[in-house]
């Protein structure tokens, strides 16, 4: 049922033009959620679900961890919720509705692993706004990072100035980008 629910976020994203991060991107980001066990993901910028899924379904298979994800069109929040649903991982997530910068602050937990993906200009309000519930070391990714630069230039100067800092670049096939890179940032106090 995963793959079946998976699949359709994924064709909806590309018939309604979603922003999503696509396979390539998707395939990256869970490798490192498999590679670090998160016990909490916060993703800004949940969208319809699709990169939640993805993380989900390694914090499924690890059987520990759990994604508290922020989205402040309040309709794309709600399809996502019934995404998780569909796929079963709903028990493992906690979806946020609201502005990124405002909803972070409630966040009163340690936080080990980030994924930004929201409006690129919010990249470094974001990332400072949780920073004092990051743990040490924490896992930052940043999406959208070569179309994006310029707009959250800020914020790369920022992690690369102050932490291990690494860009990669993925050839993806989406119907408005076929390159792009992540920010893989690892935060330490």
């Amino acid at each position: 049922m995963f793959e079946q629910v998976l699949q359709k976020v994924e064709e909806q994203c590309r018939e309604e033009r979603i922003p999503m991060l696509g396979p390539e991107k998707a395939k990256f980001i869970a490798g490192w959620v498999e590679k670090v066990k998160p016990s909490v993901i916060v993703e800004c910028g949940t969208a319809i679900g699709y990169s939640g899924l993805w993380m989900l379904r390694v914090l499924k298979e690890i059987g520990s961890g759990r994604l508290i994800t922020i989205e402040i069109d309040s309709n794309r929040a709600k399809q996502a919720q019934a995404n998780f649903e569909s796929a079963g991982v709903a028990d493992l997530v906690d979806s946020r509705i609201g502005d990124a910068q405002e909803a972070l602050k409630d966040i009163n937990e340690p936080v080990d692993f980030l994924l930004l993906d929201n409006n690129f200009d919010n990249y470094y309000p974001c990332f400072k706004a949780i920073e004092p519930q990051l743990t040490n070391p924490a896992t930052v990714l940043a999406d959208n990072v070569g179309i994006g630069a310029d707009s959250m230039a800020d914020y790369l100067e920022h992690v690369r100035e102050n932490y291990e800092s690494e860009t990669h670049w993925f050839d993806i096939d989406l119907p408005w980008v076929k390159k792009d890179a992540i920010e893989v940032s690892i935060y330490r106090r």
